[in-house]
């Protein structure tokens, strides 16, 4: 199935990483020109890393508008990981280079916008917006892991890129919690000492 493309200023939002146990949770927010249909764009999920990569330059060089937004760790930990996604969300919508007419959601729930909003649940297999969002803001948090891994090699994170696996738990029980660590999840709180 082609994914539909939206006359007029229509903006695609995704985010990434409200499951990892360390870093930002990272958001997209993405205009496409219907007359500029890029080939190959799908939910991010479904590409692999190279594929992600290579449609990445093709969104920032055909979109109309792009930008990202972010919450960090210490907003994950005072707000919810809810309300520091709708925060980020709100973030990339208000960077956008252009005002939009409509913001189309990927999910079910929709930040305090003062744009008409829809949230839209697998979005980012109906809207080609939405999907080259979700490209984005994967590209942009697998990044920042990448960089995080340089720093801290022995978490694993270019591997499991901060998600709760038996290699990041492990990590987190041996080598202790970062500042970059969610305080509030489960298997990050169970490590840190009672003062």
């Amino acid at each position: 199935m082609s994914l539909l493309y939206c006359d007029g200023l229509v903006a695609g939002v995704d985010e990434v990483g409200r499951g990892p146990l360390v870093g930002n949770v990272v958001t997209a927010a993405v205009v496409l020109d219907p007359a500029k249909p890029i080939d190959g764009l799908r939910d991010s999920k479904k590409c692999s890393s190279k594929q992600r990569d290579a449609l990445r330059l093709l969104i920032q060089e055909h979109a109309i508008a792009f930008a990202l937004g972010r919450a960090t760790p210490a907003e994950i930990d005072q707000l919810n990981i809810l309300q520091a996604t709708m925060l980020a969300m709100t973030r990339a919508v208000e960077q956008l280079k252009v005002s939009p007419s409509q913001v189309l959601i990927d999910g079910n729930r929709v930040p305090p916008l003062t744009i008409p909003t829809r949230a839209i649940v697998k979005g980012d297999d109906v809207y080609a917006c939405i999907a080259a969002a979700s490209i984005l803001a994967k590209v942009a948090r697998d990044q920042e892991m990448l960089e995080l891994d340089e720093r801290y090699p022995e978490y694993g994170f270019a591997k499991h890129k901060g998600y709760p696996t038996l290699e990041h738990r492990k990590a987190l029980t041996t080598h202790g919690v970062l500042p970059e660590h969610r305080t509030t999840y489960a298997p990050v709180k169970a490590c840190l000492t009672p003062e």
